[in-house]
């Protein structure tokens, strides 16, 4: 299971892809903007995703009972068109972003959430569609999506089984195979207790998917062990400075952060390897501290060998420990020196 986005193979035996989500943690700022790329980065992602939407294409505005925010969230007192009035970004950026992102090495491609916003994208030409949790109920949507044959990744933060399943047949409607998974959960913060890894392989199972984790819990530890359990796309968001405040700082890496999170990333994923019963050279050497039978106490030609000169001790230059029973009453062949490693040449 891979798929491709520009020139990055995920998926099966490649690295694990990392996505750094600048969400609205611009603050509305362009410079910010730009400064917050330059820190991805350096912070070691491999990509940037932005959002593409403005409050008029996202929701309607209106503070009618059903618009108005209030689930227990960060953002409770808001209607929706305030909080991604506050939070979108200017469309007129995101070329110049992307153009600044490229130039840094960086994969750059969006969150679309409707059909303008695909247009928009396409004339940007970027490299790949994200499907938003909030959205991927919306087949219309993630059919057009999916119509322009680039590889498209689905989080599931809201999803049953039967919406994942109907997302995706959606893009293969469409011809389009070139689907990856992300586990999510959308709370915001994500509490721990709720983050169920253990779907990450069910996911890559059921729907013979390349999988990975959009992640909304504090701190680093979840994307980590994701990538123990399959995960080879993590999407974290990502601030320069949690105080400067902002619809998504309280759920958001800043850079220090974000490199811990790819540094520990690569070594879980060197550290996984394959399964393997061979030992290295090292492990070879090392083996010399087993345990093996030596001669504890001098003895004389012609005595017996008792627990009480012969035990299984370290270092490992002796009769392997499984002999001990075979070895015990017998005698030696000639006097033997305490600390000798038992052969069987010294054995009567």
């Amino acid at each position: 299971m891979e798929i491709k986005i520009g020139k990055r193979n995920i998926g099966n035996d490649n690295p694990v892809f990392i996505i750094a989500e600048l969400s609205a943690n611009h603050l509305q700022n362009f410079d910010l903007a730009v400064d917050t790329i330059k820190a991805i980065k350096e912070s070691g992602a491999d990509a940037v995703k932005l959002q593409t939407y403005t409050p008029d294409t996202i929701t309607i505005d209106s503070d009618n009972e059903y618009f108005q925010i209030k689930q227990d969230t960060l953002w409770d007192g808001k209607t929706l068109y305030e909080l991604y009035k506050e939070a979108y970004t200017p469309w007129e950026w995101q070329p110049k972003l992307k153009e600044l992102a490229e130039e840094l090495g960086l994969i750059v491609f969006s969150s679309p959430f409707d059909r303008t916003a695909v247009d928009f994208l396409e004339e940007m030409n970027v490299p790949a569609y994200k499907v938003a949790s909030f959205e991927i109920t919306d087949i219309p949507l993630i059919e057009y999506i999916a119509s322009k044959g680039k590889p498209v990744i689905i989080s599931t933060g809201i999803s049953t089984l039967s919406d994942i399943e109907e997302a995706v047949n959606a893009c293969k409607r469409m011809g389009n195979h070139q689907i990856s998974l992300l586990k999510c959960t959308s709370a915001y913060p994500a509490p721990f207790k709720e983050m169920n890894l253990r779907t990450i392989p069910n996911l890559k199972d059921t729907f013979k998917a390349v999988v990975g984790i959009s992640d909304h819990t504090l701190g680093i530890s979840v994307p980590i062990a994701s990538v123990a359990l399959g995960a080879k796309i993590i999407e974290k968001h990502f601030i320069l400075d949690r105080n400067m405040g902002g619809p998504d700082a309280a759920f958001s890496l800043e850079p220090e952060d974000f490199r811990s999170m790819v540094k520990a990333v690569k070594e879980v994923e060197s550290a996984l390897g394959e399964v393997s019963y061979e030992l290295t050279e090292k492990i070879k050497k090392s083996r010399e501290f087993s345990r093996s039978l030596f001669i504890v106490e001098d003895v004389k030609a012609g005595d017996k060998l008792t627990p009480e000169n012969v035990r299984s001790v370290r270092p490992g230059f002796g009769l392997h420990p499984r002999y001990l029973d075979r070895i015990l009453g017998r005698k030696a062949k000639k006097d033997i020196k305490k600390g000798t490693p038992l052969d069987w040449d010294l054995v009567e």
